[in-house]
């Protein structure tokens, strides 16, 4: 069910997007009105939230079921005053270490005359089952105390100013929640707030929040990259290559998969970043993981003889990598509005190909690369893919295993088969769709982030 408007782009970024999907090769393939819909269910359903929650159990550090049986059990006692707030949780029949709670929603919320907004991040955090942390608060009624019920908006294009008591702008209601913070807690101090400001009690979607539940039992993250992990295939012993890991929950699935044995490189161009991957592979648990504030596309030694723990490396220095390359990240949801340009969009496939050229150095003969992103456009997915085959004979493209999304795009002139190797999670190819007979485990494999996973063999 639709009840936010279409993801709100500049015009030049949404007919570049629109001219993407309605390329030659798909119009001859699937024909314009077919291609049409599918370009609007996809501006529809980004902003929109998944209708799972997907968590990464640690496995590494307990059986699925035992963690599922402590989930609910934490999860239940926030759901004890609501009876009819039941949690359900899944696992996923190909993925051994998902778990799944369907999110409630869209459910009929009335609006208050008391209004809080927030930014549009918070908003769409709020979104996904959170709660709203004072930091993203923008604005609140002049006498808000502790206790009082507001309704929450989100400010889809930043024009909100900071303290403000009210604003007419382009917003959108997420629900109605109390407040844990009076107005002048939040804004009239020379300290940054913290903590919750707002805790949603009738939000618009309904997801379990995850705030310090089992930090090191289950791990808040979009199906489509948990898949990458396993895609990526990484074995006790082996030494690999995350090029630009943070906040490091690809590097820590890694590392869970590995049994925390072997070695985890974790490179991010960005400092205090790095302390984030640290965090995380703490909290997991996780030894074999080695975190460095270095740029990827430097990351390639040109003395051969190094021998530093440390970036840069030699070539041929890892049995597997993975870039994740940074991207446009126009498939990820619920984002309700974009204020990038076209020059920002389009800044980043040349930054990806840098990225490959060092990643392919990088990687042993008989080697693994895997190439992900959490956009949908042509020129950051297959496009790079076509290029990467062309630009390195080297590379192969290989099966993916497990296979969940849809094939590769059309419009890059790869092959059918090409396009069958290819992982492409296309959440607007289903959104319209009757799914009461599908199992609830199965929705989730379509009603996801929009994604892209190519797997590379070196030869």
């Amino acid at each position: 069910m639709s009840i936010f408007p279409r993801i709100c782009l500049k015009p030049e970024v949404a007919e570049h997007l629109k001219s993407v999907f309605l390329n030659k090769e798909i119009l001859t393939a699937v024909g314009h009105q077919e291609v049409e819909h599918r370009f609007q269910n996809l501006l529809l359903c980004l902003s929109h939230p998944p209708l799972h929650t997907c968590v990464r159990a640690s496995t590494h550090l307990a059986p699925l079921e035992e963690i599922r049986s402590k989930l609910q059990e934490e999860l239940s006692q926030q759901t004890s005053s609501d009876s009819s707030a039941s949690v359900q949780i899944l696992s996923h029949p190909q993925v051994p270490d998902v778990l799944l709670l369907p999110v409630d929603g869209p459910r009929r919320v009335e609006q208050l005359s008391s209004e809080v907004v927030v930014g549009a991040q918070c908003g769409n955090a709020v979104l996904r089952g959170a709660h709203v942390f004072a930091p993203g608060i923008v604005a609140s009624p002049k006498y808000m105390k502790v206790g009082d019920v507001v309704s929450v908006f989100s400010d889809l294009e930043g024009r909100c100013t900071r303290g403000a008591l009210s604003f007419q702008g382009n917003k959108v209601f997420v629900g109605n929640g109390v407040a844990e913070m009076d107005r002048s807690s939040i804004f009239c101090t020379d300290e940054h707030p913290r903590g919750v400001g707002v805790r949603m009690v009738e939000p618009l979607y309904r997801s379990p929040s995850f705030d310090g539940v089992l930090p090191s039992l289950a791990f808040l993250q979009n199906f489509p990259s948990v898949v990458v992990g396993h895609v990526l295939g990484p074995r006790p012993g082996e030494r690999i290559l995350d090029m630009c890991a943070a906040p490091g929950g690809k590097t820590c699935h890694i590392a869970a998969l590995m049994g925390d044995q072997g070695e985890v490189v974790a490179l991010d161009r960005i400092r205090n970043k790095i302390a984030r991957i640290r965090q995380n592979a703490e909290t997991l648990q996780l030894q074999s993981i080695k975190a460095y504030c270095f740029n990827g596309i430097q990351a390639v030694s040109s003395d051969l003889t190094q021998q530093t723990q440390g970036p840069p490396f030699p070539p041929e220095s890892f049995d597997r990598v993975l870039l994740d390359a940074p991207c446009s990240g126009l498939g990820q949801r619920p984002t309700m509005a974009s204020t990038w340009s076209l020059k920002e969009i389009c800044s980043y496939p040349p930054l990806q190909r840098k990225l490959f050229h060092a990643a392919v150095r990088l990687l042993k003969k008989g080697g693994v690369l895997v190439y992900s992103t959490c956009t949908v456009t042509l020129a950051e997915n297959e496009e790079q893919v076509a290029w990467a085959l062309s630009s390195f004979p080297c590379l192969t493209l290989q099966q993916q295993e497990p296979h969940i999304g849809a094939e590769g795009m059309l419009g890059a002139g790869l092959s059918c088969e090409q396009l069958r190797l290819l992982q492409r999670f296309s959440p607007e190819l289903s959104w319209d769709q009757t799914d009461a007979s599908v199992p609830l485990q199965c929705r989730a494999d379509r009603d996801t982030i929009g994604f892209f996973i190519a797997k590379f063999l070196k030869s």
